[in-house]
């Protein structure tokens, strides 16, 4: 990574605005998909018919909206915590984001084949 020199009212030296761009990018699609989450739960609660089994379609949309709160916080975190070892110069963190997303996008898609199976 380019460092572009230091910054007149800090110690911390200055990160390229790439480094930034790029960074605050993948936050947003974070935040996009957090989104989406949320909007389909709303959904999936106020607009899809109940199971025959109670409580399928509450499942399905509470574990679309906890996702979406998880993904939210989950991106703030990253996003700050990328740019403080940009500032620092060191490596890039691993992110626990992707498995979290995955797991519980697989979590909603069971609820909603045993919902189905079970209609």
């Amino acid at each position: 990574m380019r460092v572009m020199g230091a910054d007149t009212d800090s110690s911390e030296p200055e990160v390229d605005y790439r480094f930034t761009l790029a960074n605050e990018r993948t936050f947003l699609a974070w935040m996009r998909t957090a989104l989406g989450l949320l909007a389909g739960g709303v959904a999936v609660h106020e607009l899809v018919q109940p199971f025959r089994r109670y409580g399928v379609r509450t499942a399905i949309a509470l574990s679309c909206i906890v996702l979406a709160v998880v993904v939210a916080i989950g991106a703030y975190g990253r996003w700050r915590h990328v740019e403080r070892v940009m500032r620092e110069g060191t490596r890039l963190p691993r992110t626990l984001m992707v498995p979290i997303l995955a797991i519980g996008i697989a979590v909603v898609a069971a609820l909603a084949c045993l919902g189905v199976l079970l209609s």
